[in-house]
């Protein structure tokens, strides 16, 4: 099932298009560009290690977490990206300031933000004083991905919330034993 433009729902298609043609402040671009960059992975290999460096009695615990949700994201998205089939906003409109490439061809769910939400939920977990700067750079991963026109907001709510599920989820796994 592909979805066209018709069959996006009016508020994708209009903050789409206005967004599109929004040409905001220096600072928000690279800002944008930088988390976007960062959601590509190395931010998270940064968290992963430093746990892995600390002496907390935790550390095994919450990088098995992590590693969990975020390959349970990985096949998820994987997955819903082919079954549902939906194109990117870039691939039908052009965006005003952004040329990036996008990783793929299909639009939902964001994966970034699902392992983004998946990190920054299962690590938050274990850490609680880290979790609003995990939530703070999950968040800029997953607007990002928005402004630069590489998704639409229901992709990024839906990839968001299923990473944070994941990660909660995976968290209870672990804790369990």
């Amino acid at each position: 099932m592909t979805l066209s433009r018709s069959s996006l729902s009016a508020p994708d298609y209009f903050l789409m298009h206005h967004l599109n043609r929004w040409r905001p402040p220096r600072w928000i671009r690279a800002w944008m560009l930088a988390a976007s960059r960062a959601g590509d992975g190395w931010l998270w290999w940064c968290c992963g290690i430093a746990v892995l460096a600390s002496h907390d009695p935790a550390r095994q615990q919450a990088i098995g977490a992590a590693a969990m949700a975020v390959l349970a994201g990985i096949c998820t998205f994987k997955i819903l990206k082919r079954a549902v089939g939906r194109r990117r906003p870039c691939a039908l409109e052009p965006h005003a300031w952004a040329n990036l490439l996008p990783p793929d061809q299909f639009s939902f769910p964001s994966g970034h933000s699902i392992t983004a939400f998946a990190v920054a939920v299962s690590l938050g977990t274990f850490y609680p004083a880290a979790f609003p700067v995990l939530l703070f750079c999950a968040s800029s991963v997953a607007v990002s991905r928005v402004l630069l026109g590489m998704h639409f907001m229901s992709d990024v709510l839906a990839g968001s919330g299923l990473g944070a599920a994941l990660g909660f989820a995976a968290v209870l796994l672990f804790r369990a034993f």
